[in-house]
C-alpha cells in the first residue's frame, strides 16, 4: 500500500476512534436520567440510546459537519499533521476527564484540538473567526438555554399537576421519558457524530480525495454514526453516576423536562450548524430542574467542578494538540 494512503487510512481510523470515544464519553448524557429514574436498566438504556444515535443522520442535514470541516480553521492549511494534532488533543482530554468522572465536552475538546494544531502550523491567521466565535458563544448559551427551558417546563408541570396524586403522575412521566430520551439521543447523534464527519471529510479534501466543492461522502456519514452508536453501547459509567445522581435528585417528571429541553436545544443548534456540547446542554437542563424546587437542591460544589472542566477544555486540548502537531509534522511527512 502507498505510504501516503496508509497514513491517511490510519488517521481515519483514529478519527473513528475519537467518534467511538465521543459516544462512550457522552453516553451518560443520553442514559443517565433513564437509569437514575429507574426507567430502564443500564444495559437496556444504552441499547435504546445507541439505536437513536445510529439513525440520527436520517433526520438532520450536515451543517455541523461543514462547520467543523471548514469553519473553525481554514481548510487550506489542513494536512495530516494538523488532523493528528487535533485528534490527539481531543482524545487525550477526553481520557483525562473520563478518568476523573467529569462530564466535559468532547465537542469543544475537538474544537480546541483543531485550533491548537492550526495555530501551531500557521499562527492565529489559521482561525476562521466567525466559526470559532459562534462555537464559543454556544459554550455559554447552550447550558443557559437548557437550564431556562427545563426550569420553565418543570414549573409548568408542577403547576398543572399540583393537585394530582404524585404516584400516577410520575408513572405517566416515566413512560413519557421513552419519547424525550429518544429525541435527546437523536439530537446527540445528530450533532456530535457530525463533528467527526467534518474531520474525516476535510482530511480527504486535504489529500485530494474530494474533488470540487467540499462535501461529506455518504460512507463517512454511515461510518461515524456506527462508531458513535458502538461507543454509546459501551457507555461511560463513571460519568453516568455524576450526571444522573450527582448534580440533583431527579424524578421521572424532571427527567422528562430535562431531556425534552436538551433535545429542543440540540435540534435548534444542529439545524443552524452550531457544534454545541451535548454535555453542557443536558447539564444545564438538569440544573434547571433542580432550581424548580429550590436553589439548595443543586449540588453547586459539583456543578462548579463541571464548569471549570468546561472552561479548561478548549485551552488544554489546544495545548496538547499543538505539541502533538509538532510531533506529527516530523513523523507524518
Amino acid at each position: 500500500m502507498d505510504h501516503a494512503i496508509l497514513i491517511m487510512a490510519m488517521l481515519v481510523v483514529v478519527a473513528l476512534m475519537f467518534d467511538f470515544m465521543n459516544g462512550f464519553h457522552d453516553a451518560a448524557n443520553s442514559i443517565a436520567l433513564m437509569v437514575s429514574t429507574r426507567l430502564l436498566t443500564p444495559q437496556a438504556a444504552v441499547v435504546w440510546a445507541a439505536f437513536f444515535n445510529l439513525i440520527a443522520f436520517l433526520f438532520f442535514g450536515l451543517h455541523v459537519a461543514n462547520v467543523v470541516g471548514k469553519g473553525i480553521i481554514s481548510k487550506e492549511i489542513i494536512d495530516n499533521a494538523v488532523i493528528f494534532g487535533a485528534l490527539s488533543g481531543a482524545i487525550s482530554w477526553n481520557l483525562i476527564t473520563w478518568w476523573f468522572g467529569i462530564p466535559s465536552s468532547s465537542s469543544h475538546a475537538l474544537v480546541g484540538g483543531l485550533v491548537g494544531a492550526g495555530v501551531a502550523k500557521a499562527g492565529t491567521g489559521a482561525i476562521v473567526a466567525e466559526g470559532l466565535i459562534k462555537t464559543s458563544v454556544a459554550i455559554i448559551l447552550s447550558p443557559l438555554f437548557g437550564m431556562l427551558l427545563a426550569l420553565i417546563l418543570m414549573v409548568l408541570v408542577l403547576w398543572i399537576y399540583e393537585k394530582s396524586s404524585p404516584y400516577p403522575t410520575e408513572r405517566m412521566f416515566n413512560k413519557l421519558q421513552f419519547v424525550s430520551s429518544s429525541l435527546y439521543s437523536l439530537g446527540h447523534g445528530g450533532n456530535d457524530a457530525q463533528k467527526t464527519m467534518g474531520i474525516i471529510a476535510v482530511l480527504l479534501y486535504a489529500n485530494g480525495y474530494i474533488q470540487g466543492d467540499f462535501h461529506v461522502p455518504f460512507w463517512v456519514v454511515i461510518s461515524c454514526q456506527i462508531a458513535m452508536a458502538c461507543g454509546t453501547l459501551f457507555g461511560g459509567w463513571r460519568i453516568v453516576r455524576t450526571m444522573g445522581m450527582g448534580i440533583t435528585r431527579i424524578r421521572p417528571s424532571g427527567g422528562f423536562c430535562a431531556q425534552t429541553s436538551g433535545a429542543i436545544a440540540l435540534f435548534i443548534a444542529t439545524s443552524l450548524g452550531i457544534p454545541v456540547s451535548t454535555t453542557h446542554t443536558i447539564t444545564g437542563a438538569i440544573v434547571g430542574v433542580g432550581l424548580s424546587r429550590r436553589v439548595s437542591a443543586v449540588r453547586w460544589g459539583l456543578a462548579s467542578r463541571i464548569v471549570w472542566a468546561w472552561v479548561l477544555t478548549i485551552p488544554c486540548a489546544g495545548l496538547i494538540a499543538a505539541i502533538s502537531y509538532h510531533f506529527g509534522s516530523t513523523f507524518l511527512k
